[in-house]
């Protein structure tokens, strides 16, 4: 059965921009949420950067999804605004959502030109901050659209002070993603680990802000002895130095660096904990994915992951900290009861509030008012007309 608001909008055309078509959180989030709509009868185009890798085109053409490509020149331009409004009508879209700063400010623009409503989702960049110029055009953007949706508390605290906004124009959709059952792993037998060896697993681009290295920093801190081994799924630029960091803190036996991969919850199933050091972070979906498979998880407290863990759900600790981020693993890994518990909360706090279904719901309650809204305004606009008297 289709949920409720999707049924409400059954039929409209969305169409879903973001700038980025590699494997990070807000992409997944397009696809996921995208996949879903089209299968609520909500068809949807995805317009994504020509010339790139190609692998969010992929997973939206996998699920039914319409893919066409922009290419849009820099620092400014008039032409792909001209471009997108011809693209929006040709597909008959009945509303575009912009995915983060760029998409924001151009496609706030173009469905200006275009007539067509306009729904924005920040998912935890704040890009748009560093300059006075791009505030403006995040403030332009925020107050021509019809929606405007932010990730996490944080981000939209953030939002209303940076662009001088009230606090009702940013509303917060939680990410959400799908429940998967967990499969027999092969993680173990893929890295040549003993049953006594003990996993903690991060998941996440291996960028600087994700924080890695502190948590390799914490695994030279943990006694050889406690047989902890650090696995880490994600590619990035940082690779390498991480790499040679661990063979400097003589842990490069421990570390694993295992690049991208797409079967996350393989290797939940081997994990006996899970870890998410960032040092900057809006909600991420590798950790909503951790406690849907009930891991145990120890965190930074940044973002919105405070809250995501509230109620016991997760040991937190201050960012960019090894020294207490070693101590909450070892605490985790010492007790099972402890770690068993920790497991069953995120669980059921996952279930409960980060669903896919519940924020696709969301999204498709605003876009059934924007809906509304615009075809009020349509009628209102065209009523002088109907009535005015014959020449």
């Amino acid at each position: 059965m289709i949920p409720g608001p999707i049924a409400a909008i059954r039929g409209a055309r969305i169409a879903h921009l973001i700038e980025t078509d590699g494997p990070g959180g807000a992409e997944r989030m397009v696809a996921e949420m995208a996949g879903e709509l089209a299968a609520g009868g909500c068809p949807g185009v995805a317009f994504l950067p020509r010339d790139r890798e190609g692998w969010l085109g992929r997973e939206l053409a996998a699920v039914g999804v319409e893919v066409e490509h922009y290419r849009l020149e820099r620092p400014f331009s008039p032409h792909y605004v001209r471009e997108m409004a011809a693209a929006f009508r040709a597909h008959r879209i009945d509303i575009v959502h912009s995915h983060e700063f760029t998409m924001a400010i151009y496609n706030a623009w173009a469905a200006r030109v275009a007539h067509i409503p306009h729904v924005i989702t920040m998912h935890g960049s704040r890009y748009y901050a560093a300059r006075w110029q791009r505030r403006i055009a995040m403030r332009f953007a925020v107050v021509s659209s019809n929606g405007v949706v932010a990730v996490s508390q944080n981000l939209a605290a953030h939002l209303r002070r940076d662009l001088h906004v009230r606090h009702q124009t940013i509303g917060v959709i939680p990410n959400g993603v799908r429940s998967r059952p967990l499969p027999t792993s092969t993680l173990r037998r893929e890295l040549g680990l003993a049953p006594d060896d003990r996993v903690v697993l991060a998941v996440g681009n291996l960028y600087s802000v994700k924080g890695h290295l502190q948590l390799i920093e914490a695994l030279a801190l943990l006694p050889a002895a406690a047989r902890v081994h650090v696995v880490i799924a994600g590619r990035g630029e940082l690779a390498d130095s991480l790499a040679a960091r661990a063979v400097t803190l003589g842990v490069s036996d421990r570390l694993h660096l295992l690049g991208l991969r797409a079967d996350i919850p393989n290797l939940l199933a081997d994990a006996d904990l899970f870890a998410h050091p960032s040092l900057s972070e809006g909600l991420p979906l590798a950790l909503l994915e951790a406690m849907f498979a009930g891991r145990a998880i120890v965190a930074s407290d940044v973002g919105e992951i405070g809250s995501a863990l509230g109620g016991g759900a997760g040991l937190l600790v201050p960012p960019g900290d090894p020294v207490a981020l070693a101590t909450s693993i070892a605490r985790v890994l010492d007790h099972p009861s402890e770690a068993d518990a920790l497991g069953a909360a995120a669980a059921r706090r996952a279930a409960n509030v980060y669903s896919l279904g519940s924020m696709v719901a969301r999204y498709a309650h605003i876009y059934n008012k924007v809906l509304n809204r615009s075809a009020g305004a349509l009628r209102a606009k065209a009523e002088p007309a109907l009535h005015a008297p014959i020449a």
